[in-house]
């Protein structure tokens, strides 16, 4: 195992630190560096082709970087062989963007799917109990015999977050949370995702083009085009600062900074 360098803050909790990924001869990522610290909320921003996606998958070890390291709780993943990464993975939940539940099943049957699959330990009305509660704290009391179809955008939402908290992550991943939902409910989807961070003491990283849910929940942002990070800050910075790629990106996105209001403060 690589010992982590010096650099490494114990704050630090995913680091991409120089990260190239490359198909064939195409570069997607050209020599990224980010920090995700623990316990804070973190938005990558950009435009349709900037790489996040390819980002995503590099940080849930889905893909792998061609070049440079993905330290997580102080180790490099990159190197990691297939049984090594699945005990990294239990490390992350995945929230999709379109809550991604199956239509075929209740409610309790997604969100108990990761328990059923990886806790063989757990009785079945173990599984349900830790179902109902979970459920019940994001506000979904008596919908565990619901089918998603009878479920509005923001509780598909809530479900695929419960399903996401069942193995207790230590970082959630957000995967353009408040696409497809109208302005409304794209910012109880914002509180929402500021609320578990709070509650479930939890990693936040948040993959988006919605300029104002990042200018209400990120700590730090990161702008990525081209496969680059192009601006890197607090909201704030990235709006007054001397980055003018971000400054244009929020100028085209047709938000008002000052007018948004924040739900954490940077």
């Amino acid at each position: 195992m690589t010992p982590p360098p010096e650099w490494l803050r114990p704050e630090d909790h995913v680091v991409l630190d120089r990260v190239t990924k490359s198909f064939g001869r195409v570069e997607v990522l050209k020599g990224i560096d980010i920090r995700f610290k623990r316990h804070q909320t973190a938005v990558l921003i950009g435009g349709s082709g900037a790489g996040k996606t390819t980002l995503l998958r590099l940080l849930i070890g889905l893909d792998k970087a061609t070049s440079g390291c993905v330290w997580v709780d102080g180790e490099d993943i990159t190197p990691l062989g297939e049984v090594a990464m699945n005990r990294v993975r239990k490390k992350f939940g995945m929230v999709f963007q379109y809550a991604a539940l199956l239509d075929s099943l209740t409610v309790l049957d997604n969100v108990a799917f990761p328990l059923r699959e990886h806790r063989k330990d757990m009785s079945e009305k173990q599984v349900r109990d830790k179902v109902v509660t979970m459920l019940e704290d994001l506000g979904l009391l008596n919908k565990e015999k619901y089918m998603p179809s009878e479920l509005s955008g923001g509780q598909r939402k809530r479900v695929g977050l419960a399903r996401a908290l069942m193995l207790q992550p230590e970082v959630l991943v957000y995967d353009e949370p408040t696409s497809g939902l109208d302005p409304h409910t794209s910012r109880l989807v914002d509180d929402l995702i500021e609320e578990t961070r709070d509650r479930f003491n939890v990693t936040s990283v948040v993959i988006s083009h919605d300029m104002t849910s990042c200018f209400r929940i990120a700590h730090q942002a990161y702008l990525l085009i081209d496969g680059k990070v192009a601006a890197a800050g607090t909201p704030e910075q990235l709006a007054s600062g001397e980055h003018e790629a971000s400054r244009a990106f929020i100028a085209a996105s047709g938000i008002h900074p000052a007018s948004i209001q924040r739900i954490v403060q940077g």
